[in-house]
């Protein structure tokens, strides 16, 4: 009994300090407020104020998908106890229609409506074992006093009426503890450190701006006239958004060079939540991009040079989506509809092209060299080689949210990559290197921009009317069309052919899957496999099976942080002086010497025409 009266408290102090939050609200907009303040078995309240109706009938959504995610989540099914009430607080007759949608017959008696929103991160399986899992960075956290990971289409959904009150201001309220910061790229106009005021002019950029609250953890830093934020939540504080800010700032310093005045952006944030793992937590990991910040999920345990060097991939693609399709998009993209989504056909540029820059630009701003752009170019062939490679990319997109065509999604980085590669190509080369795909897109973007989106039928007319005609052949043979691409055609027209190249192994794996090394799960000790051929690095220092790793150059190795030590051992050169303190048979011992590691040959593409050079150094260099 006293649990269900303290639910009652909570719940009638939540109405009241909404009501006083939204007291002096213009009737013009929608006003929400959010309650942090009173968890109850992992949900939080919301309380929602529309302007008043003029139809009898008026339908409540939430989103059954949302941009960038390509997959039917239904977010009304994080929804329980949805209540509707009339100015003198009488309850109106509510009816759920499906997942996502509310029936109130008498709509024109509407003032308000509350409810209570679940947390995700806490009963997902991870995306691609659970199949009604939401992708963790577009889901909700709700861990009380903790962490909020308050994404708004997962808290707050949207009237229908015959305008569809999508374009429409909302009036954002978060209540919240004290101690807990908002991490955001909106801006706070509430002075007060527990009420948190927001403003968007409408749904879409309200749900286009998430909100992470947790105690403050966060660094800041300009990059050409743009304000970083970097936001972390490490729940036994492993990490530090300072202790990762290096990966991030430097990455972010490259991107911006590399686009020049194609961003304009004035605020950017990072929020980065890092999973326990253990228990009820996010599983899903990668990332979520919008117009003016990434929601970003990885594991806790990660080692911080792993850690920061999946930073560094991960919000390099997500925020060259602030070209496209953030910038660059179509009607269906710019009048997104929530509750039916029709699909763009242009997942090759949104998805393919930002992709491709997020390789492209590490080697024209030197984080890379050539070869191993062109070995990350070589993997995308090889798996995209294992997706439907007769299917139109323009197809698949179009229908992406049904099979078979969402089977084939993750081809978007791969062959969808490679598209993008292809086509810099021939501008590079119709153009005698004076320009590539960066300058089309700055085209699209000057013809376009974000409040003017194309139509998905007119977009290839409109490449072809700003490159050339190979462009627009090249995208109806192999985007529309049904063809595999000659990628060796394509590679050729930079000087690139394909060959066999060395290609240093791990010192600890045989080969990506088969590892020279195991655990003892009760001792924790690394142990080298007894029984097999060992390689050149174990050989060469006298490491046999049946050996125990103690430690690498002074440093303790257990199964607690065998990761860190695969993950220091790729960055090892040929003869670099290393020490490896084992056990064997029970008595302790160094070995000491040099790093020789064993080279297997793959399949792989080098520059080999020298009369191509200049237009190859074009092309990477920019």
């Amino acid at each position: 009994m006293k649990k269900l009266i303290l639910s009652a408290f909570f719940a009638l102090s939540a109405l009241s300090q909404t009501a006083i939050a939204q007291k002096k609200a213009s009737t013009s907009e929608v006003k929400v407020t959010i309650d942090l303040n009173h968890v109850q078995n992992d949900k939080v309240m919301v309380t929602m104020t529309p302007p008043a109706f003029t139809g009898n009938n008026v339908v409540f959504h939430f989103p059954k998908t949302v941009p960038g995610t390509y997959s039917a989540d239904n977010y009304g099914k994080l929804v329980d106890n949805l209540k509707a009430f009339d100015k003198g607080g009488k309850e109106l007759v509510v009816t759920k229609t499906d997942d996502n949608s509310w029936s109130i017959p008498n709509g024109k008696s509407l003032a308000k409506i509350t409810y209570w929103v679940n947390d995700t991160y806490d009963s997902e399986n991870g995306r691609g074992f659970g199949k009604d899992d939401i992708f963790s960075p577009a889901g909700v956290n709700i861990l009380e006093g903790k962490n909020f990971m308050v994404n708004n289409h997962g808290f707050v959904g949207f009237f229908e009426d015959k305008t569809a009150l999508t374009e429409i201001p909302y009036s954002l309220t978060i209540l919240h503890p004290k101690d807990l910061y908002g991490a955001t790229s909106l801006i706070d106009t509430d002075k007060s450190d527990t009420v948190d005021n927001f403003k968007a002019t409408r749904y879409f950029d309200l749900t286009d701006n998430p909100i992470m609250y947790a105690k403050p953890d966060y660094e800041t830093f300009t990059v050409d006239g743009m304000e970083i934020v970097f936001a972390v939540y490490s729940p036994t504080g492993a990490h530090t958004a300072k202790s990762l800010l290096p990966f991030l700032e430097k990455t972010m310093r490259a991107q911006k060079a590399f686009l020049g005045s194609i961003n304009a952006n004035k605020r950017y944030t990072v929020i980065l939540y890092l999973s326990d793992m253990n228990g009820n937590d996010a599983k899903g990991f990668g990332a979520l991009e919008h117009h003016t910040s990434t929601t970003v999920c990885f594991p806790e345990a990660m080692p911080t040079e792993a850690l920061g060097e999946q930073i560094k991939d991960v919000v390099s693609h997500e925020f060259f989506h602030t070209v496209t399709p953030l910038s660059i998009h179509s009607k269906e993209i710019q009048y997104f509809d929530y509750t039916n989504p029709k699909m763009s056909k242009h997942l090759w540029m949104y998805e393919g092209v930002t992709e491709y820059f997020a390789n492209l630009f590490q080697v024209n701003q030197g984080l890379i060299d050539a070869d191993e752009f062109y070995q990350r170019m070589t993997g995308k062939i090889t798996n995209s080689a294992n997706m439907n490679d007769t299917m139109p990319f323009t197809e698949m997109s179009a229908n992406v949210l049904t099979a078979p065509y969402k089977d084939q999604y993750l081809n978007v980085y791969e062959k969808g990559a490679l598209i993008g590669m292809c086509i810099d190509i021939i501008i590079r080369e119709k153009s005698n290197g004076e320009r590539g795909i960066l300058d089309m897109m700055k085209k699209l973007s000057q013809e376009y921009g974000v409040s003017k989106p194309f139509n998905d039928d007119e977009l290839f007319a409109k490449i072809t009317q700003l490159t050339y005609p190979e462009v627009g052949e090249f995208l109806n043979k192999y985007v529309a069309g049904n063809s595999p691409i000659p990628y060796e055609v394509y590679f050729a027209k930079m000087g690139v052919t394909k060959e066999k190249i060395q290609q240093p192994g791990n010192p600890f794996l045989k080969d990506p899957t088969t590892p020279f090394i195991t655990v003892n799960p009760n001792t924790k000790e690394i142990i080298v496999v007894p029984g097999t051929p060992l390689n050149d690095f174990m050989n060469n220092l006298g490491i046999k099976g049946g050996d125990i790793i103690l430690a690498i150059n002074d440093k303790p190795y257990n199964l607690d942080n065998i990761y860190d030590m695969i993950m220091e051992s790729e960055k090892w050169k040929a003869d670099d002086a290393i020490s490896v303190k084992i056990k064997r048979e029970g008595k302790e011992q160094v070995l000491n010497g040099k790093v020789k590691l064993s080279y297997f040959e793959v399949e792989g593409y080098k520059l080999s025409d020298p009369s191509k050079e200049k237009l190859n150094n074009a092309w990477l260099k920019g």
